[in-house]
């Protein structure tokens, strides 16, 4: 684990995307003592057809920055791929609760993403999950911002 965050840590830390995403995520947990039951973290599970990777690395670079950046409830949406295979994306997403994720599936941006790419994208898996430690996430992104 260590390993992980210090290789997340010296490849993103001058990243300005990063460093705004993260400051949101950390002013979120810093107010709580616990995670919010209605909070949605999930992480998408996506293989693009490698002939529409660049394509689609860019459709989804704009939308996961549009959607930090317009939507109030959207916490974090952080796209990444493998480095064995770049067709291989993930992408971390946390929102404040259903009602945040709902209103995220209407946006123009999510709508563009979502039409533009559903040809590219070979399949998809979208896995719900809970924190473990939401403490520790919160040292997590703080130092990550230091």
């Amino acid at each position: 684990m260590k390993n992980l965050i210090h290789n997340v840590q010296s490849s993103f830390r001058n990243s300005l995307f990063l460093q705004l995403l993260l400051a949101i995520l950390l002013l979120t947990f810093s107010d709580m003592s616990a995670q919010n039951k209605d909070m949605i973290v999930r992480i998408s599970e996506i293989e693009i057809h490698p002939e529409h990777l660049s394509e689609y690395k860019a459709i989804l670079k704009e939308e996961a920055s549009a959607s930090v950046k317009l939507e109030a409830g959207v916490l974090a949406i952080f796209p990444m791929y493998q480095k064995t295979d770049s067709t291989q994306i993930r992408i971390l997403e946390i929102y404040n609760d259903n009602d945040a994720y709902q209103s995220h599936l209407k946006t123009p941006h999510f709508q563009k993403y979502k039409t533009t790419t559903i040809k590219m994208v070979k399949s998809l898996k979208l896995l719900d999950m809970n924190t473990i430690d939401p403490e520790s996430m919160k040292m997590l992104f703080k130092k990550m911002i230091e």
